[in-house]
């Protein structure tokens, strides 16, 4: 399956990969960063699976969510009748469930599933039993069970049958993780939880303020969001997956099953932006409880309940997605220095504030402990928005972002009374934006660099006037903007920076795609600059990227014609909404 194949179901701690086969290739149980018990995506069916379709395997000939939910429906016609597979994973009470129900359209059609379950991403092959009726597997601290009236024969290392559904039958399979020590978990009534997971999602739609003319593509971006977000503790993963190349056959694949500050204050102001405050409450609860402590010690990235050491590992038994190696989990980049999540995290939590989020104590004193550390150390070279694994840099990017972090502690001081020096705070955002303009700006090109003294472009540079650093119709902003315009698109659609031979900055080999969050910025851009025709224009050719049921991944590559990278990719659904929502102004 290409990456655009799959869709989405999850129940907000963990997600499933199903493509349109009818495989779900791809399941991390019980959390998003957990080791994958089907890691298909990224190996081969040897690697675990479970498919469930008509007799032949082949895609399915329509698929769709149930409107306003993550219930996937898939249908496949046959010359026998008409079959429809509904997917979903209902809330969780205690043990994660996914439910897979075969329903009869029409006529009679001959079904065929395979089940291979493989724990520790497709490295150990569980003990297979049948008890009471019910198929187990267990293998180390991991068990899963298998609830069907339908009975599966063992062989080859996996499970299988074959059996006929005839129009008006339901046929229901539920696959259920628990650690191994522990009983089998009692059985959930499948077509109640079925009912409530379609009325819990509705109730939650409701909330959404957005009514312009691209509600669905918004709706469907916020429900994406939302299912990245972690329940029991607030934290919001940047996507399920891990290892999706952002260089088919190249090594830029890396494991985004945590939670990044800058995705998560991005996704939250998308969030927030449409009324969703209860999800801004939540985060920066789990934000306090991360960074408890010594707030200076503030990481980039945390596990979703907060942990710090997420080492960086390759798995060399997984031949990668489309042989794209090394297979990585954890994330090296943990241990970088990113000047710019300081103002994310600050604008995120004023937006919140604004918005309606009731104060806290505990938070504002944190806060004034970044900027305590912004102050020190915003004069640094570091790694910067893109996480470079090259040599840190004077990154334009962060040190606006610094500009930000030192903003928004004035405006908490001016519009919220909080108390602060904000003098010495308006002093040193003053002297950080002269300092840009001046080592950061290119005279003879009328244009903002990707770093101090550098000739290169950075597409993060869009957001100078998102964020406030520079009005809309400063020359040196329509400059910025029309360079990017000439040097960094791609068949239409913006490059981040140059990659590659052309600019080393990133310390490694191979190109990539168009990344979508860029593109979507520029949209937001042409809107605040009036340019309606050309916003719509590419907006809309952004939105004909999504695949067949909404989804976007972090990147798009002209070269083939298809989506790379992470999948779904929060980076890319949020700059979605907020360009819907400028555009709507204009229309």
């Amino acid at each position: 399956m290409r990456i655009e194949d799959y869709a989405l179901i999850g129940d907000m701690q963990s997600a499933a990969l199903v493509g349109r086969d009818g495989s779900i290739d791809w399941l991390c149980l019980p959390r998003f960063d957990s080791p994958a018990c089907f890691a298909g995506l990224l190996g081969d069916d040897r690697n675990g699976h479970w498919w469930l379709g008509p007799v032949g395997r082949r895609p399915a000939d329509r698929r769709r969510y149930r409107p306003d939910t993550l219930i996937l429906e898939s249908e496949w016609d046959t010359p026998t009748g008409t079959v429809r597979v509904i997917d979903f994973m209902p809330p969780r009470d205690v043990n994660p469930d996914v439910v897979r129900i075969v329903e009869g359209v029409s006529g009679t059609v001959e079904m065929s599933t395979q089940l291979r379950v493989r724990f520790d991403y497709g490295r150990i092959v569980p003990w297979m039993r049948r008890t009471g009726g019910h198929l187990q597997a267990v293998g180390g601290p991991d068990a899963a069970w298998l609830h069907s009236p339908v009975p599966l024969r063992g062989g080859d290392y996996a499970h299988v049958a074959t059996f006929e559904v005839k129009a008006g039958d339901r046929l229901p399979f539920v696959f259920t993780w628990h650690p191994s020590h522990e009983p089998m978990p009692p059985q959930i009534q499948w077509d109640e939880q079925l009912v409530q997971t379609e009325a819990m999602w509705h109730d939650w739609v409701r909330t959404c303020t957005y009514d312009g003319p691209w509600r669905e593509a918004v709706t469907r971006s916020l429900i994406t969001l939302k299912a990245l977000t972690y329940s029991p503790t607030g934290g919001i993963v940047a996507a399920p997956t891990t290892s999706l190349p952002e260089d088919l056959g190249g090594v830029r694949n890396w494991d985004y099953r945590f939670c990044w500050l800058r995705d998560a204050t991005l996704t939250l102001d998308a969030l927030i932006g449409s009324g969703y405050l209860e999800e801004a409450a939540a985060w920066r609860a789990w934000l306090l409880r991360a960074i408890a402590g010594r707030p200076q010690d503030l990481q980039i990235m945390y596990g979703v309940a907060g942990e710090r050491r997420l080492p960086e590992l390759e798995l060399d038994w997984l031949d990668g997605y489309e042989h794209s190696r090394p297979v990585r989990i954890g994330n090296q980049a943990v241990d970088q220095l990113q000047l710019d999540v300081y103002g994310e995290v600050m604008n995120c939590l004023y937006l919140a504030r604004i918005s309606g989020l009731t104060p806290d104590e505990r938070a504002w004193s944190i806060q004034r402990h970044l900027l305590d550390y912004v102050e020190e150390h915003w004069d640094e070279p570091d790694e910067g928005l893109w996480e470079v694994r090259g040599p840190r840099r004077h990154f334009v990017h962060s040190k606006m972002m610094c500009w930000v972090a030192m903003d928004r502690g004035v405006k908490y001081v001016e519009r919220f009374g909080r108390t602060g020096p904000a003098d010495r705070w308006r002093a040193m955002r003053d002297k950080i934006h002269a300092e840009i303009c001046d080592k950061g700006f290119d005279r003879r090109r009328n244009t903002f660099t990707q770093s101090y003294g550098s000739h290169e472009l950075d597409a993060a540079l869009l957001l100078m006037p998102m964020l406030g650093f520079l009005p809309i119709d400063d020359p040196r902003v329509t400059g910025t903007v029309a360079a990017i315009e000439r040097e960094l698109m791609a068949d239409g659609f913006v490059l981040r920076y140059p990659v590659a031979d052309a600019n080393d900055v990133d310390g490694l080999p191979g190109g990539e795609g168009a990344f979508l969050a860029c593109s979507f910025w520029l949209v937001e851009v042409m809107a605040m600059q009036g340019r309606k025709e050309e916003a719509v224009e590419l907006f809309d050719r952004l939105l004909g990227l999504r695949n067949d049921v909404g989804l976007l991944a972090e990147e798009y590559d002209p070269r083939y014609g298809r989506l790379v990278g992470n999948f779904p990719q929060a980076f890319s659904h949020v700059p979605l909404v907020h360009a819907a929502r400028a555009l709507s102004k204009l229309i």
